[in-house]
Protein backbone atom coordinates (compact mmCIF):
# COMPACT_ATOMS: atom_id res chain seq x y z
CA UNK A 1 0.00 0.00 0.00
CA UNK A 2 1.99 3.19 -1.07
CA UNK A 3 1.60 6.79 0.39
CA UNK A 4 -1.07 7.78 -1.83
CA UNK A 5 -3.81 5.32 -1.28
CA UNK A 6 -3.66 5.72 2.43
CA UNK A 7 -3.86 9.72 1.92
CA UNK A 8 -7.44 9.33 0.31
CA UNK A 9 -8.43 6.71 2.95
CA UNK A 10 -11.08 8.27 5.48
CA UNK A 11 -10.91 6.93 8.92
CA UNK A 12 -14.32 7.82 11.04
CA UNK A 13 -13.04 9.13 14.57
CA UNK A 14 -16.56 9.43 15.96
CA UNK A 15 -20.31 8.96 15.32
CA UNK A 16 -23.32 10.52 16.42
CA UNK A 17 -25.50 7.29 17.21
CA UNK A 18 -27.60 9.79 19.38
CA UNK A 19 -28.59 11.73 16.41
CA UNK A 20 -29.55 8.54 14.29
CA UNK A 21 -32.16 8.00 17.02
CA UNK A 22 -33.77 11.03 17.85
CA UNK A 23 -33.68 12.57 14.08
CA UNK A 24 -34.64 11.95 10.57
CA UNK A 25 -31.84 12.81 8.56
CA UNK A 26 -33.06 14.63 5.48
CA UNK A 27 -29.81 15.64 4.05
CA UNK A 28 -26.11 15.61 4.38
CA UNK A 29 -23.27 17.86 4.20
CA UNK A 30 -19.63 17.99 4.56
CA UNK A 31 -17.51 20.80 6.50
CA UNK A 32 -14.10 21.18 7.54
CA UNK A 33 -13.62 22.72 11.12
CA UNK A 34 -11.36 25.77 11.70
CA UNK A 35 -9.43 23.84 15.00
CA UNK A 36 -6.12 24.63 16.97
CA UNK A 37 -2.63 22.29 17.12
CA UNK A 38 -3.71 20.43 20.21
CA UNK A 39 -7.37 20.11 18.80
CA UNK A 40 -6.36 17.97 16.19
CA UNK A 41 -3.48 15.91 17.72
CA UNK A 42 -6.54 15.36 20.88
CA UNK A 43 -9.04 14.16 17.72
CA UNK A 44 -6.25 11.99 15.94
CA UNK A 45 -6.36 10.24 19.36
CA UNK A 46 -10.00 9.64 19.28
CA UNK A 47 -10.84 11.97 22.74
CA UNK A 48 -13.93 13.46 20.99
CA UNK A 49 -17.52 13.53 21.84
CA UNK A 50 -20.40 14.68 19.20
CA UNK A 51 -22.92 13.52 21.76
CA UNK A 52 -25.62 16.87 22.53
CA UNK A 53 -23.79 18.93 19.77
CA UNK A 54 -25.64 21.19 17.49
CA UNK A 55 -24.26 23.50 14.50
CA UNK A 56 -26.10 27.23 14.54
CA UNK A 57 -25.73 30.15 12.02
CA UNK A 58 -24.34 33.48 13.78
CA UNK A 59 -23.79 36.71 11.57
CA UNK A 60 -23.48 34.40 8.16
CA UNK A 61 -20.75 31.84 9.89
CA UNK A 62 -22.02 28.24 10.81
CA UNK A 63 -20.12 26.88 14.32
CA UNK A 64 -21.02 23.68 16.41
CA UNK A 65 -21.29 24.10 19.93
CA UNK A 66 -21.42 21.47 22.38
CA UNK A 67 -19.07 19.09 20.72
CA UNK A 68 -16.36 18.56 22.77
CA UNK A 69 -12.59 17.79 22.59
CA UNK A 70 -11.01 16.56 25.44
CA UNK A 71 -7.16 18.48 26.36
CA UNK A 72 -4.77 17.14 25.22
CA UNK A 73 -2.07 15.82 27.61
CA UNK A 74 0.65 16.96 26.25
CA UNK A 75 -0.96 20.46 25.29
CA UNK A 76 0.00 21.96 28.81
CA UNK A 77 -0.47 26.07 28.05
CA UNK A 78 -1.39 25.59 24.64
CA UNK A 79 -5.14 23.64 25.34
CA UNK A 80 -8.52 25.60 24.53
CA UNK A 81 -11.75 25.39 26.12
CA UNK A 82 -13.24 21.68 25.45
CA UNK A 83 -17.16 22.90 24.68
CA UNK A 84 -15.88 26.03 22.78
CA UNK A 85 -17.53 26.51 20.03
CA UNK A 86 -16.19 25.40 16.67
CA UNK A 87 -16.29 27.67 13.47
CA UNK A 88 -17.61 25.56 10.52
CA UNK A 89 -16.11 25.71 7.17
CA UNK A 90 -18.40 25.83 4.62
CA UNK A 91 -19.66 28.04 1.07
CA UNK A 92 -21.54 30.88 1.71
CA UNK A 93 -24.55 29.41 -0.40
CA UNK A 94 -24.84 26.07 1.87
CA UNK A 95 -24.85 28.13 5.13
CA UNK A 96 -27.81 30.48 3.90
CA UNK A 97 -29.69 27.43 2.63
CA UNK A 98 -29.49 25.70 5.46
CA UNK A 99 -30.16 28.34 7.77
CA UNK A 100 -33.35 29.32 5.48
CA UNK A 101 -34.39 25.36 5.46
CA UNK A 102 -33.68 25.18 9.38
CA UNK A 103 -36.19 28.77 10.26
CA UNK A 104 -38.90 28.02 7.56
CA UNK A 105 -39.40 24.32 8.41
CA UNK A 106 -38.55 23.99 11.99
CA UNK A 107 -35.08 21.39 11.04
CA UNK A 108 -32.23 21.17 13.16
CA UNK A 109 -28.83 20.90 12.00
CA UNK A 110 -26.84 18.35 13.97
CA UNK A 111 -23.32 17.10 13.72
CA UNK A 112 -23.39 13.32 12.51
CA UNK A 113 -20.05 12.29 12.47
CA UNK A 114 -16.75 13.05 12.38
CA UNK A 115 -13.89 11.73 10.58
CA UNK A 116 -10.37 12.17 8.77
CA UNK A 117 -10.04 12.60 5.30
CA UNK A 118 -7.02 12.95 3.33
CA UNK A 119 -5.14 14.55 7.16
CA UNK A 120 -8.17 17.01 7.24
CA UNK A 121 -10.69 16.43 10.27
CA UNK A 122 -14.19 16.85 8.05
CA UNK A 123 -17.63 17.21 9.92
CA UNK A 124 -20.87 15.55 8.55
CA UNK A 125 -23.56 17.57 9.35
CA UNK A 126 -27.30 16.71 8.66
CA UNK A 127 -30.68 18.68 8.22
CA UNK A 128 -32.57 16.92 10.57
CA UNK A 129 -36.71 16.74 11.62
CA UNK A 130 -37.03 15.59 15.11
CA UNK A 131 -38.87 12.04 15.72
CA UNK A 132 -41.69 11.70 18.12
CA UNK A 133 -41.96 8.85 20.65
CA UNK A 134 -44.31 6.71 18.08
CA UNK A 135 -41.99 7.34 15.69
CA UNK A 136 -38.75 6.02 17.92
CA UNK A 137 -41.19 2.75 18.32
CA UNK A 138 -41.56 2.63 15.30
CA UNK A 139 -38.20 2.47 14.18
CA UNK A 140 -37.15 -0.12 16.89
CA UNK A 141 -40.06 -2.35 16.42
CA UNK A 142 -39.07 -2.85 12.32
CA UNK A 143 -35.38 -3.34 13.41
CA UNK A 144 -36.61 -6.08 15.78
CA UNK A 145 -38.29 -7.61 13.21
CA UNK A 146 -35.69 -7.85 10.89
CA UNK A 147 -33.82 -9.43 13.66
CA UNK A 148 -35.40 -11.53 13.86
CA UNK A 149 -35.93 -12.60 10.43
CA UNK A 150 -32.75 -12.48 9.56
CA UNK A 151 -32.17 -14.94 12.97
CA UNK A 152 -34.86 -17.33 11.38
CA UNK A 153 -33.53 -17.41 7.92
CA UNK A 154 -29.72 -17.90 9.51
CA UNK A 155 -31.17 -21.02 11.44
CA UNK A 156 -32.96 -22.82 8.20
CA UNK A 157 -29.96 -22.54 5.89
Amino acid sequence: MGLADKSNEIQVIAKNKKAYHDYFVLETYEAGIELFGTEIKSIRNGRVNLKDSFCSVDSGEMFVIGMHISPYEQGNIFNRNPLRKKKLLLHKKEIMKLFGQSQQQGLSIIPLELYIKKGRAKLQIGLCKGKKLHDKREVAAKKDAQRTIEREFKERY
